[in-house]
């Protein structure tokens, strides 16, 4: 069994460095709650409901209810665009916790105009159909508890991952996340590796010989069946929460997203290893009321004349009531360029369930 494992592992490292990708399964990382968006995703060490299956599934054991239910639906780009998390936990004893989240990015009604115009070159409306592409992941948590490791909480992710292009195109995927929380008095310190054997899409194409034809006449490369791979990841985070009077209290997180599939246009680069600093802090009334800031996406970006660089980041609010089962939180967020045309309004809800006592 060992032995089976290890060349696992080692047949997963090697794909891997032959055919990864640079930005592959990109939906996974927009994040979910609005909480966690507010905060410009510096989450990972403070997260502590069932929203953690996503981000640090070990923070699950966290949770205080027995079940917890989260929605959210988010839209981008005028509405184009469509993003929708749904995701369930429940405490399974007093050392382990498990969760499913489920994850929908993307746009419907797509004209499909490869039949428009016929062989004699006839344009025929009628013939112009519709079809959506989407990406969907289905992660399966699982967190625990190790009595002789006091303070630590360990967790994975078990993701199957779904992306459909059309009648044109579909790819299955599968991955493995795998995490860990440390708590030291009001301190939490947590680490989050992404795709920790690397996660692979196997894509299949399907296109008759008349879309083909359309596609040759038009310059457009024929796509054959092929498989992309995604690198693993790694998020370190630290968070410290205050409390003031008995009513205010603090919280603030630091996390740094590391990459190593290259040079990316972060803050600290190298040709193999790229990092990129979040800071969100939340305050909170009385555990009913909460205001939130984060600044995220900071990057390095040439400037319009190309005499050297600039450094540009996204700011993010949020707020949050928590009244008795129901916490809904609100979250106002840029993709980056400052243009209040582009900021996002996203919603999130999360309900409690626990058994009458």
């Amino acid at each position: 069994m060992k032995k089976l494992l290890l060349t696992f592992i080692l047949t997963h490292s090697l794909l891997n460095l032959l055919w990864s990708q640079k930005y592959c399964n990109e939906f996974l990382n927009i994040g979910v709650s609005a909480r966690a968006l507010g905060m410009a995703n510096s989450i990972i060490a403070s997260t502590n409901d069932v929203t953690a299956g996503y981000w640090n599934p070990s923070g699950l054991l966290l949770q205080k209810n027995n079940i917890e239910l989260s929605l959210m639906r988010a839209e981008y780009f005028a509405g184009i665009a469509k993003y929708d998390y749904i995701a369930a936990s429940k405490i399974i004893d007093s050392n382990s916790v498990g969760a499913i989240s489920v994850l929908r990015f993307g746009i419907d009604n797509i004209p499909n105009t490869l039949d428009l115009v016929d062989p004699n070159g006839n344009v025929d409306y009628s013939k112009v159909s519709s079809f959506n592409a989407a990406d969907l992941a289905f992660l399966l948590s699982y967190a625990r508890k190790i009595p002789a490791l006091k303070g630590v909480l360990l967790g994975g992710n078990f993701k199957v991952i779904y992306r459909k292009i059309g009648p044109f195109a579909n790819a299955w995927g599968f991955g493995l996340d795998a995490a860990a929380t440390y708590h030291y008095k009001e301190w939490r310190f947590a680490a989050m590796t992404k795709d920790i054997t690397g996660t692979f899409n196997a894509w299949s194409f399907s296109f008759t010989d008349d879309e083909k034809a359309v596609l040759q006449a038009t310059g457009n490369e024929i796509p054959t069946n092929s498989m992309e791979l995604t690198r693993p990841s790694l998020i370190l985070g630290v968070a410290r929460s205050f409390t003031f009077k008995k009513k205010f209290s603090l919280l603030s997180e630091v996390n740094l997203f590391n990459t190593f599939d290259g040079k990316r246009n972060t803050v600290v680069k190298t040709n193999l290893w790229s990092v990129e600093p979040r800071i969100g802090i939340e305050l909170g009334y009385k555990n009913m009321i909460f205001l939130r800031a984060g600044l995220g996406n900071i990057q390095k970006q040439i400037n319009v004349d190309g005499t050297g660089y600039i450094t540009t980041f996204q700011p993010n609010i949020g707020a949050g009531v928590h009244y008795k089962i129901f916490t809904i939180d609100y979250a106002l967020s840029d993709i980056g360029d400052k243009s209040i045309a582009l900021y996002s309004n996203i919603f999130s809800i999360k309900i409690d369930i626990n058994p009458k006592k």
